[in-house]
């Protein structure tokens, strides 16, 4: 690990000495400050709001925004205790899985199970979890800065996923993994590269879609199941839910398999709709107008 990415994990070291509830305070002050600034990402924000809550009215629809600004503040704080206490220590701050029974159930069939998590609560501590009860690979792109990825074995340690390339390779990879009824996770929600994937409602408006997830559980027959980390209020600790994955994910005609991922993902949000990564541009494409272009949608302030 280089020497400045060393310095990172002693300063994680450090701050996850502070309460849970106090690194939440401090990222929903960010949250606050980022709507009084007007910031692209609280604009970005408003977009997605006024899209998937069309009926809401002025009132509502900012009262819902300093809210999403502030989970979304506290997704950014909260990472400090996830990574710099450790695993074990992070893990304590579960206080209830919901649905793990249908985990169990598809673990024990050894047909192979893919975790569809999306960008919903805190996220890392669900690999933790799940890595706790089984080995999992994850499908990731690679960050930008490359050092980071020392820093994030580093903070993962033994309950780390195994990291698997969005690539040619990595994707045999995770068809190996599921052939020998191993369990892999994907992000549902992440936006393809242009000419990989599908529109499909999502919300109510077109979005690209994934297709290597439904083409993954079509082709191997594995259990799909909906999984996310839910933040309990004033730092309380964390909920983990797993839900069944909606009829059709599977599907042959991709259409309807990637209508099917996304309503999977919509019920994930609609448990905690504020703590979703609403400040993702989840309605952009490059052949299509964006509505993050201020002038290509009205009211969003």
């Amino acid at each position: 690990m280089r020497a400045d990415m060393y310095l990172v994990h002693l300063l994680l070291r450090l701050l996850a000495l502070l309460p849970l509830r106090t690194l939440q305070a401090a990222g929903a002050l960010l949250g606050r400050i980022a709507l009084w600034r007007r910031t692209r990402t609280a604009h970005h924000v408003a977009v997605n709001l006024a899209i998937a809550r069309p009926g809401l009215d002025e009132a509502a629809r900012a009262a819902l925004l300093r809210e999403a600004l502030a989970e979304s503040g506290k997704s950014a704080t909260e990472i400090v205790k996830i990574w710099g206490g450790g695993a074990e220590r992070a893990l304590r701050l579960v206080r209830e899985v919901r649905g793990e029974a249908l985990f169990d159930a598809a673990l024990a069939a050894r047909k192979g199970v893919i975790i569809a998590a999306p960008h919903l609560g805190c996220w890392e501590l669900l690999n933790y979890w799940l890595c706790r009860k089984t080995p999992m690979a994850i499908l990731y792109r690679p960050p930008r800065i490359a050092a980071v990825e020392g820093l994030l074995r580093k903070v993962r340690g033994a309950l780390a996923p195994e990291q698997v390339r969005a690539e040619g390779a990595g994707v045999r990879t995770l068809y190996k993994r599921l052939a020998a009824g191993g369990t892999v996770g994907i992000l549902p929600d992440q936006k393809p590269r242009a000419g990989e994937g599908e529109f499909a409602p999502f919300f109510g408006r077109e979005a690209l879609t994934m297709v290597l997830l439904p083409r993954l559980a079509a082709r191997t027959g594995a259990t799909v199941l909906y999984a996310f980390a839910e933040r309990l209020p004033r730092g309380a600790g964390y909920r983990i839910h797993f839900l069944p994955a909606p009829d059709g994910l599977a599907d042959a005609d991709l259409a309807t398999a990637c209508t099917a991922l996304n309503r999977g993902v919509e019920a994930c949000v609609n448990l905690a709709f504020a703590q979703y990564q609403w400040q993702y541009k989840r309605w952009s494409a490059d052949n299509r107008p964006s509505p993050y272009d201020r002038g290509n949608h009205a009211r969003t302030d």
